[in-house]
Order: structure tokens, then C-alpha cells, then sequence
């Protein structure tokens, strides 16, 4: 009996201490500038909540600071799906939708005129991307993806949009 007794105590013990020491912990909230678009004349910046170490919800509001680019307002949420190995990182295919606000332009041939007017127009699409993370926390993100306008695009060139960059950021608690 007492053999059984110690016999149970040593697998109790290499039971419980067996256990997985997978980091559960993680700082799960994140800030991107988007540095492409800053070169190019607009200012884009992110905010991405991590659900978990494979998925994370975000959105992302462009706004111009150059007066010769179109697009006068882009509000972008989006869904991720990471394929690496750290906690919301690596290789990862996303789903977006876009609020776009622009100017378009109607060019009469007759008198050789062209109206301009605002149009606002919600567009759905997926994308693509990487995203590296050092262990201080600091982002380094690369994305790009296709969408396509679903109400007011008939008549204009904005049928198709795209979304992408070269992006910075820091993960925070």
C-alpha cells in the first residue's frame, strides 16, 4: 500500500509539472502610420485590437494632406487572419470593408468643361500582407489589397479601389 501511495505521488507530480509553458500574455492593442502614404500627400493611421494569436479586428481613417489627391476620406475596418508563428504576426490574409469619400469629374466634349462633385460610396475586398514585430513591441507591416465600390461607381473611374502600404507602429497594452 505504501509503495502505491508514493507510486501516486510521483505521477501527480510529473503530471503537474509537465505542463506547456505557451505565453499566453501579450500585448494586444496597436498603433500604425502608414509611411507610403505620408511620402505620397495623406495621412493614414491604424488601430488593430488582436482577438487572439491568430485574428485581429482593426480600422484605419486616411485623410489628405495634399490638395491634388481625389480621395477626400477613406474610414477602412478590417478583419486579419495571421499565419505566423508569434501572436498576431507573420504572413496574413484580411477582409475590408471602405467608406470613400471623393471628387469626381464629368468632362463635357462639346464645350470641353468639367464638373467636379462628391461622392461617397462603400466598397468590399480582401487583401494580403506581412507584418514583423520586434520583442520591444515596434511594427513593421507591408499589405495590399483590391476592392470594388458596390453603389456609386457605375458612372465614374472609382469602380475599383485599392488599399495598401508601408506601415509603422508600436503593440501596447
Amino acid at each position: 500500500m505504501k509503495k502505491l501511495f508514493v507510486l501516486l505521488c510521483l505521477s501527480l507530480f510529473a503530471v503537474g509539472y509537465s505542463q506547456d509553458d505557451k505565453q499566453t500574455d501579450y500585448p494586444k492593442n496597436e498603433m500604425k502610420i502608414n509611411a507610403l502614404f505620408l511620402v505620397a500627400g495623406a495621412l493614414e493611421v491604424s488601430y488593430e485590437r488582436i482577438l487572439n494569436e491568430e485574428s485581429a479586428f482593426g480600422a484605419s481613417l486616411l485623410l489628405p494632406i495634399d490638395d491634388d489627391i481625389d480621395t477626400k476620406l477613406m474610414f477602412t475596418p478590417y478583419y486579419r487572419y495571421y499565419f505566423g508563428k508569434k501572436p498576431a504576426a507573420g504572413f496574413f490574409a484580411e477582409g475590408f470593408g471602405m467608406l470613400n469619400n471623393y471628387e469626381s469629374y464629368k468632362y463635357n466634349t462639346i464645350g470641353n468643361e468639367s464638373r467636379t462633385t462628391n461622392r461617397t460610396d462603400f466598397a468590399l475586398g480582401f487583401g494580403l500582407g506581412a507584418k514583423w514585430i520586434t520583442k520591444k513591441g515596434f511594427i513593421f507591416e507591408i499589405n495590399g489589397g483590391v476592392g470594388r465600390n458596390l453603389f456609386n461607381s457605375t458612372d465614374t473611374d472609382y469602380e475599383i479601389v485599392g488599399r495598401g502600404g508601408i506601415t509603422f507602429g508600436y503593440r501596447f497594452n
